[in-house]
């Protein structure tokens, strides 16, 4: 097996500790690579190398303009290496290389677009209401930013960080989740042949405790920017509020996908699918809810049933496999256990609700797609996020009754609308409380997009122009133009 040391300042670096972990491929079941197991002196030197790369003349006197190209550059780069990154992902975290190669394919997109914004950031002249001032803002970049990732969309969701903290000056310490940090450490040695200096990027791997623990709290980080589980969301905040840092974070997410009886049918059973099925449910815009209303309830579900009962399961590398292999031995016990809760609660399984055991899913962690009826919000199934290919169907009778449906639940990250009312379109995506509402679609996202939850499934915004600012504090200046200092007793 390959060995992964950490990367810091421009050179892979051996753990301090000496010590590695293995990394499993969720299809075969088997470790495939060895990864460095960080702690907090591997922290340190990241995120001096960080700090001194953020002072330096190196990167901290290039014109935005410059800094722009070398994003523009790094971007080109990661289209050239698409194909090898994606399917280090797919061995890594068991997505289908289909999906994997479509996000690394897209994310050069990320590098262009802020590449492009980094020259556009303009500070204000103010009016001021003082004779003789003259008063104008700039926008300067925060410092050491800290990128914690998971493992479900390991470049992509890093790349939703890093591109627009580069964007806006600041430096990198990254730590991608520990169960898939492999194309973290191919993906960032691309930054040293696109001409970034050394330290403006650096990864360290290894577990929340040992590697996430130190990195939010040390003193020199200015900004986390992290994507995962509500739990661990609650424990970088409150890491992070010791430090008064600012935070973003992208939590969990249970939404509802609600089907109208004016819909296109056919549109919504692909929607449902694609929602919930694609990614294996490991995805936290999953639409985990189905919301039909009662008129074609039965008819709905059997088409979904059907269609979900087709989907060919398998090696993930493999072209043509619809569904794959849940990433992580612990979230493979966690599914099956939320599959017998839901038996247990008096929910119907429609489909699925057991292991794997066909032969071209080997000794993966498989889980058959899963449907259950019968659903009442007061359960489990409902009102959890069970991160796998685990669907949940409630029915309803009236949009009032699908938007309480729909919004009785701790979490808001998004929601799906299907319906050829254009009007109830509108009316429904001002009533849900959601980050994002699709329309007659889902899963679908852009760099020009905004994209973050509401309530308990996160704090601020990733992607779109306004974004950037997330990476960015504003300093006031202000110029006497006066040739006399008034009374210094008194406020100006």
């Amino acid at each position: 097996m390959h060995k992964y040391p950490h990367y810091i300042d421009g050179a892979v670096r051996e753990p301090q500790g000496g010590d590695y972990y293995e990394s499993f491929n969720p299809f075969t079941a088997r470790p495939w690579a060895l990864v460095a197991k960080g702690g907090a002196d591997d922290v340190e030197v990241a995120v001096q190398a960080a700090h001194r790369a953020f002072r330096s003349p190196e990167w901290r006197n290039l014109t935005a303009t410059a800094r722009g190209h070398l994003l523009r550059k790094f971007g080109d780069l990661v289209a050239v290496n698409a194909e090898h990154l994606g399917h280090i992902e797919t061995t890594d975290n068991g997505k289908l290389l289909a999906e994997m190669l479509g996000q690394v394919r897209y994310i050069p997109q990320w590098f262009h677009y802020f590449g492009g914004l980094a020259d556009k950031l303009e500070g204000a002249v103010i009016p001021i209401d003082k004779p003789n001032m003259f008063t104008f803002t700039r926008p300067e970049p925060l410092g050491v930013v800290a990128a914690i990732t998971p493992w479900n969309s390991p470049l992509l969701l890093a790349v939703w960080k890093i591109a627009p903290a580069l964007a806006a000056g600041n430096t990198i310490v990254w730590k991608p989740s520990e169960f898939a940090s492999v194309s973290a450490l191919e993906f960032v040695k691309l930054f040293e042949q696109a001409g970034f200096p050394p330290g403006v990027v650096n990864v360290v791997t290894g577990d929340g405790a040992d590697v996430g623990e130190p990195l939010v709290t040390h003193p020199l980080v200015a900004k986390v920017a992290f994507t995962g589980g509500e739990r661990g969301g609650q424990r970088v905040y409150e890491l992070a509020a010791r430090g008064l840092k600012p935070v973003t974070l992208e939590l969990g997410g249970k939404s509802p996908n609600i089907v109208f009886d004016d819909a296109n049918i056919d549109n919504a059973v692909k929607g449902v699918i694609s929602g919930i099925f694609a990614a294996s449910g490991q995805t936290c815009i999953a639409g985990s809810r189905l919301l039909v209303q009662k008129s074609i309830h039965d008819e709905f579900v059997k088409k979904v049933v059907d269609f979900a009962a087709t989907a060919r399961i398998g090696n993930p590398i493999e072209l043509d496999t619809q569904v794959g292999p849940v990433t992580t031995e612990p979230q493979y016990r966690k599914v099956l256990s939320f599959i017998e809760g839901a038996k247990e609660e008096g929910a119907t399984c429609r489909l699925g609700g057991v292991a794997s055991s066909r032969p071209e899913c080997g000794d993966g962690w498989f889980v058959e797609p899963t449907i259950f009826s019968d659903v009442r919000p007061d359960m489990q199934i409902a009102r959890q996020e069970v991160f796998g290919p685990v669907l949940a169907v409630l029915p309803f009778e009236d949009d009032e009754e699908a938007v309480a449906i729909a919004n009785d639940t701790p979490y808001g990250l998004a929601s799906g609308v299907w319906t050829e009312n254009m009007g109830r379109a509108l009316t429904m995506s001002q009533r849900l409380e959601a980050g994002t509402v699709w329309v007659n679609t889902y899963r679908a996202v852009s760099f020009m997009a905004p994209f973050g939850g509401y309530k308990r499934s996160g704090l601020g915004r990733e992607n779109g122009m306004g974004m950037i600012h997330e990476y960015l504090q504003t300093k006031a200046v202000w110029i006497d133009m006066g040739n006399e200092v008034p009374n210094p007793f008194v406020l100006r």
